[in-house]
Order: C-alpha cells, then sequence, then structure tokens
C-alpha cells in the first residue's frame, strides 16, 4: 500500500476513534468492540514488531476512557515513514 493512502486510512481509522469519543455513555460501549479492532487494524497496517507493538498501545489508548483523542494510527505513520525511515528527513540535519 502508497505510504500516503496509509496516512489518509490511519486518520480515517483516528478518526472513527475519536466518534466513540464524542457519544457520552454510548462511546465506552463502542471502545469495547473498537479497541480490539483497532489492534488488529494496526497490525495489519503496520506489520512486524512495531506493528504488534503499536497494536497493544492502541488496545490500551482504544479501552482506557478519556484516551480516545490521541491518534495512535496517524502517530504509528509518523513514527513509521518520518522518525523511523532511512531516508528520514532527520536523519539529513545531523
Amino acid at each position: 500500500m502508497n505510504k500516503y493512502k496509509k496516512l489518509g486510512l490511519s486518520i480515517l481509522l483516528d478518526a472513527v476513534g475519536l466518534i466513540s469519543f464524542t457519544i457520552p455513555g454510548f462511546g465506552e460501549f463502542t471502545d469495547i468492540v473498537w479497541a480490539p479492532v483497532s489492534a488488529w487494524l494496526m497490525t495489519k497496517l503496520y506489520k512486524g514488531k512495531t506493528g504488534k507493538i503499536a497494536a497493544v498501545i492502541s488496545l490500551v489508548e482504544e479501552a482506557a476512557p478519556g484516551l480516545d483523542i490521541i491518534p495512535t494510527f496517524t502517530l504509528m505513520w509518523l513514527y513509521t515513514y518520518i522518525f523511523n525511515s532511512k531516508k528520514s528527513i532527520f536523519k539529513d540535519i545531523n
């Protein structure tokens, strides 16, 4: 998958997680369903050990009350393609 399509999908999945944050009462119920789904999707979007670690973080973030505002998928995209990339713009600054 193209990295920019993955970014768009990551933003969309973060928005889905945020929707439950906006519906008091009902949001907590949907988080019970969304938390494991988001973890599974994280492992499918981001492979390897980092994807598995991000899945655990996503599961906890979505299951814990009040943390839905954290854009876990987008942060993982930034980590993968900006901060951890061998071609990272930040590595050229040194």
